[in-house]
């Protein structure tokens, strides 16, 4: 009976998905002991505070992504970070960046380095697809077109050498539709007047 005890919280982890938060883990039985002794077991990997990855889970080169994405699943993939998985600029971010609703709460997070940027509730879903960080996981990023109009938006802040490379990447890359789907993206987020005078140096 103690033998099926002690096996009991290792024999729950099968509902959980590859990653999970300490409240889910709770909802199907396990406790933050279970969990801390799992994690000395060497059967759960700690991502984040409260987050949480079975140790046999496919491995993947953005766990960082995973870890915030789970622990913020309000988010979406923002910034330097989605530039960097729609392989538009070089550069491997130091931090995540994300993106949540103005006006909702304001995640503080410690471990992995995170940069929140709070955008109009109005426009926030505008370009949101997901990206899969490893097999089975998906988690929200903005598109292509919308990271580039964003790193022009805000070229000031992440440095524009950088957000015109990511432009001049896009543009040689996506294909006869980029512009247009350039300038549909803009025109919507109001930024004509920042990406026209761009995007015609660029193609000059």
């Amino acid at each position: 009976m103690r033998m099926r005890e002690e096996r009991a919280p290792e024999g729950r982890l099968a509902a959980l998905p590859p990653t999970f938060t300490a409240a889910q883990a709770r909802r199907t039985g396990i406790s933050s002991r279970d969990l801390s002794q799992l994690v000395t077991d060497g059967k759960l990997d700690e991502l984040s505070r409260g987050v949480y990855r079975h140790a046999s889970a496919p491995e993947t080169a953005h766990l960082d992504l995973l870890a915030v994405c789970t622990r913020v699943p309000r988010a979406i993939v923002c910034g330097e970070s989605a530039l960097a998985l729609h392989e538009l600029i070089d550069d491997i971010p130091s931090a995540v960046h994300i993106a949540v609703a103005r006006g909702s709460h304001r995640p503080s997070i410690s471990y992995p380095p995170v940069v929140v940027s709070q955008y109009t509730v109005s426009t926030f879903d505008l370009g949101r697809e997901e990206f899969q960080a490893a097999p089975g996981e998906r988690i929200p990023v903005y598109s292509a077109p919308r990271s580039v109009v964003d790193a022009m938006r805000h070229r000031h802040r992440i440095g524009e050498s950088l957000a015109l490379s990511a432009l001049g990447r896009y543009l040689r890359t996506r294909g006869g539709s980029a512009v247009s789907d350039l300038q549909d993206m803009a025109e919507r987020l109001n930024a004509m007047p920042v990406i026209r005078p761009a995007v015609e140096a660029v193609l000059a």
